[in-house]
């Protein structure tokens, strides 16, 4: 429908299973993307894949130097950025918080709060020499609530809410938006890691995310993280729980209409739920949490 025809993307996560769906959805609708990951090789694999307009910067995204290279790699090869998508992230491990190595818990706090943080003190300057942007950050369900013994993760994802409000406020008067997004859970490389966390042998039996987010739940995830952004006015909050499982992308339309920095009256400060899974795979995941209670 290229109804994004001409943005200029940033992805950082890009070659993960959200946010490599997340590319594919921007492309099919016109844009220009820009993967940011720290696995060069598993970047290029991702941007080869995905096909034309496609450009990849491998960073590490909780390095001041590295989140100033692939901001400048935008501009270079994209012109400019349009949409950010702040989508990097690890789970740490699932251990007790009073046994939780602080060495660890620094690392996750690193890659998803600093990381955040650092995107937005970079990108922001750059749609405020535009007129404008748009900016989602991927936080989760685990930034809405507590899950025991994820301290790390849990605190790392209530920490981007409170980030995505700050940047929100600021963003007003330069026309950027600044949304989150609160992917339930997701058939992905971090989901098997957590699964086995819970309960070690789990995921190698396939016994916890067979009908977690895959497929077109998992595409739709790339459209309704757009879709998601825009219900709410500046600076409220709004829970929302989206469909993508029950509505796949190749059938909604109107997913990737709302990442358009043009959109008058589009939201800002919003949290937004992303229920791409399942309604078996998410059984699944509480079955095996409440093994462990």
């Amino acid at each position: 429908m290229n109804r994004l025809q001409a943005k200029r993307v940033v992805i950082t996560g890009g070659s993960g299973g959200i946010g490599s769906a997340a590319a594919q959805t921007f492309l099919n609708e016109g844009a220009s993307v820009l993967l940011v990951d720290l696995d060069e090789t598993t970047l290029k694999e991702t941007a080869e894949r995905l096909g034309n307009h496609v450009f990849y910067c491998r960073a590490d995204v909780s390095k001041a130097d590295d989140v100033q290279r692939y901001v400048d790699v935008a501009k270079e090869k994209l012109g400019g950025i349009d949409v950010f998508f702040n989508n990097a992230g690890i789970e740490g491990q699932v251990i007790p918080l009073t046994e939780y190595p602080e060495d660890l818990f620094r690392k996750v706090l690193d890659v998803n709060v600093l990381g955040v943080w650092l995107g937005l003190k970079y990108v922001m300057p750059v749609m405020q020499e535009q007129g404008g942007g748009s900016i989602v950050i991927t936080s989760s369900v685990a930034g809405l609530s507590g899950t025991a013994n994820m301290s790390a993760y849990v605190t790392s994802k209530h920490a981007t809410v409170g980030l995505m409000k700050v940047a929100a406020l600021e963003g007003a008067a330069h026309n950027i938006r600044v949304n989150t997004v609160h992917p339930a859970p997701v058939d992905n490389r971090m989901m098997r890691s957590l699964e086995e966390g819970f309960a070690p042998g789990a995921a190698a039996a396939g016994l916890g995310g067979g009908a977690i987010g895959r497929g077109d739940a998992k595409r739709a995830a790339g459209g309704r993280l757009q879709h998601q952004a825009i219900g709410a006015q500046r600076g409220q909050e709004q829970l929302e729980i989206g469909f993508a499982a029950q509505r796949p992308f190749r059938n909604d339309r109107n997913l990737a209409l709302h990442a358009r920095v043009d959109d008058e009256g589009a939201s800002s400060g919003a949290s937004n739920i992303l229920d791409i899974g399942t309604d078996i795979g998410v059984a699944q995941v509480d079955r095996l949490l409440r093994r462990q209670r």
